[in-house]
């Protein structure tokens, strides 16, 4: 499963469709605005996937996480390691 990450946009390609993950950067914040994976896809980790690049990259530009999606939100109350990254 390859994760692109493109202009504010990180894309897992499922062969004839795609899961996405939105986020926009304002300041030293990254925004996660959205996610999508097809249905017949989802439970399979995808999502979870898409998060680790998000942080990766948020960690890389030294961004804090702003989690503006449903999806986002509840990724990191059950991920509690991950809450270094979030803005304060």
């Amino acid at each position: 499963m390859s994760v692109k990450i493109e202009d504010e946009k990180i894309v897992v390609d499922l062969g004839g469709s795609e899961a996405f993950l939105k986020y926009h950067v304002k300041k030293d914040k990254m925004y996660i605005d959205a996610t999508f994976t097809p249905e017949e896809h989802r439970g399979k980790g995808i999502g979870a996937k898409m998060m680790e690049a998000a942080i990766n990259y948020a960690r890389e530009k030294k961004l804090k996480i702003v989690p503006v999606c449903p999806f986002s939100v509840e990724f990191f109350k059950k991920h509690p390691e991950y809450k270094n990254m979030l803005a304060g």
